[in-house]
């Protein structure tokens, strides 16, 4: 019996918890709470420092995205910080509370009992878990992506697995965290990832400033840079052109990109070289894009410069003849002429001056056409400077279609919710739109020898009738489309192909 007793009075001896190690705990818990309020002043300057460019107006832009970010992170941390301090007010109220009700020195801090039941048994732990997860990948987000996996490693906020063991065979997290942990521990515990939020916020916050500061570009070298206003110029006009200073840095190689010609970069500039292909108005573009470090910065670039040739010239710009109904874009130059000086006659056209040496022409005959281009001489006078024959042509028919198909075999399903005939015009460069103006229809069952119809329809749409008999359709019925009518831009009515189905 002695023995047995014995064997009692040791096991609650090592349930008990040493003062010396409460008070441990208490010093600890003390410290990360001063350090806590330490990171989180130096947090605030930070965002004093943000809100301060973002007011200045030359760098009001270049901040307010990484600032905005950074009030949000500040924001989502208070609420992290805030959701732990209830955990621990939870876990000392379950534990029995407070001395007095000052909230001074915890009642039971020894009491192995709260936190197990709140956390392991109860599943608060699984909550907490959840929670860090989230916040953690919160805060990754918010960082550009170049430093999110660095960074990852680095924050304190991790949830690590515990091994298995003894205790803990599952390898569950929350209790490897929280099961027979005293109250003060538990307490302790909280103050520390609350220490690690704040450390964590502390980080992103930073780099998010180190990114608003990584946009700015450091200039080391200046030089002049005059731009012309004219690209193309007759002997005696004027001629302006804006002289400005440009600021660059010979180490940063921005990446450019050029159309009609190849781009070197040397000492952080870049040159473009090509060759004059074509006739009058030509556009060069690209990108410049230059990495700074946090965030890659793309800006698009572009010139224009007129080609000029022996002569004068007409370039149809869609295809290689005109076509009735449709507006057909030419581009007209004529060498040693000013383009506002240049104009085209088209004989039996209505032609429209987009712009110097754009044109759009509008014809209604078919045969073919002389057109001439003029230019004002020095004496003020006009004077044919070129011409140029050309064939005028008709739109080519459309293609009769239902369902997308010009005839074969087609699903009942697809059939039965159609509501007409469309005609398609098919590899034509204009926009050119037909539309059917009448049809008829005749339907035939499967193993019914009379035809159902002709039913005529004044218009793309099915007749009730059509309607009626499409909406009952079988698998093996046929119906048949004849004398389709349609009309397009040219406004002349045209017949175009038939249509035969077979249902499956």
């Amino acid at each position: 019996m002695i023995n047995l007793m014995y064997l009692v009075l040791t096991a609650m001896l090592a349930l008990n918890v040493s003062s010396e190690i409460l008070h441990a705990f208490k010093i600890i818990n003390s410290s990360v709470g001063k350090s806590n309020d330490a990171i989180n002043g130096k947090v605030n300057e930070t965002l004093l420092a943000f809100q301060v460019n973002e007011d200045q107006p030359t760098s009001h832009d270049r901040v307010k995205p990484f600032n905005d970010k950074a009030k949000l992170v500040h924001a989502e941390s208070n609420k992290m910080y805030d959701y732990f301090q209830q955990w621990k007010e939870r876990v000392i109220q379950e534990s029995g509370g407070y001395e007095d009700s000052t909230g001074g020195e915890i009642k039971r801090e020894d009491n192995i009992d709260a936190s197990t039941r709140l956390l392991v048994e109860n599943k608060g732990g699984d909550s907490v878990k959840v929670k860090l997860t989230e916040f953690s990948k919160f805060l990754l987000n918010n960082v550009s992506d170049s430093v999110r996996a660095s960074m990852a490693k680095l924050l304190p906020i991790q949830v690590v697995e515990p091994g298995r063991s003894d205790n803990n065979p599952a390898g569950d997290w929350a209790t490897g965290m929280f099961h027979n942990m005293p109250t003060l521990a538990a307490v302790t515990l909280f103050s520390k990832l609350q220490n690690d939020v704040r450390n964590s916020e502390a980080m992103v916050i930073n780099q998010l400033f180190k990114e608003a500061d990584a946009k700015q570009i450091k200039f080391d070298a200046i030089t002049a840079i005059a731009v012309p206003k004219q690209s193309y110029l007759m002997q005696g006009q004027p001629i302006e052109a804006e002289i400005m200073l440009a600021a660059y840095n010979k180490s940063v190689s921005p990446t450019i990109s050029g159309s009609g010609g190849s781009v070197t970069v040397s000492d952080g500039i870049g040159h473009w070289k090509g060759s004059a292909n074509g006739v009058g108005l030509q556009t060069v573009k690209g990108t410049l894009s230059v990495d700074l470090g946090a965030d890659k910065v793309t800006k698009e670039w572009s010139f224009q410069y007129m080609v000029g040739s022996a002569g004068a010239s007409m370039q149809l710009d869609k295809m290689n003849v005109f076509y009735i109904g449709v507006p057909n874009p030419i581009t007209v130059t004529a060498a040693g002429y000013s383009l506002e000086d240049v104009s085209i006659n088209v004989p039996g056209a209505q032609v429209n001056k987009i712009s110097n040496g754009k044109y759009e022409v509008n014809l209604t005959q078919p045969g073919e056409i002389t057109a001439t281009i003029n230019a004002k001489g020095q004496d003020g006078a006009m004077h044919q400077v070129g011409a140029q024959k050309i064939r005028v042509k008709n739109i080519p028919d459309p293609e009769a279609q239902i369902g997308g198909k010009s005839g074969g075999a087609l699903p009942v399903n697809i059939v039965r919710v159609q509501t007409g005939v469309v005609a398609q015009l098919k590899n034509f460069e204009f926009d050119a739109r037909f539309v059917v103006t009448s049809f008829t229809f005749s339907y035939n069952k499967k193993r019914d020898p009379d035809l159902k119809g002709p039913f005529k329809s004044n218009g793309a749409y099915f007749s009730d009738e059509a309607k009626s008999l499409l909406s009952n359709a079988k698998a093996g019925d046929r119906f048949f489309i004849d004398d389709i009518k349609a009309v397009g831009p040219d406004k002349r009515i045209r017949s175009i192909n038939p249509l035969s189905f077979v249902l499956y």
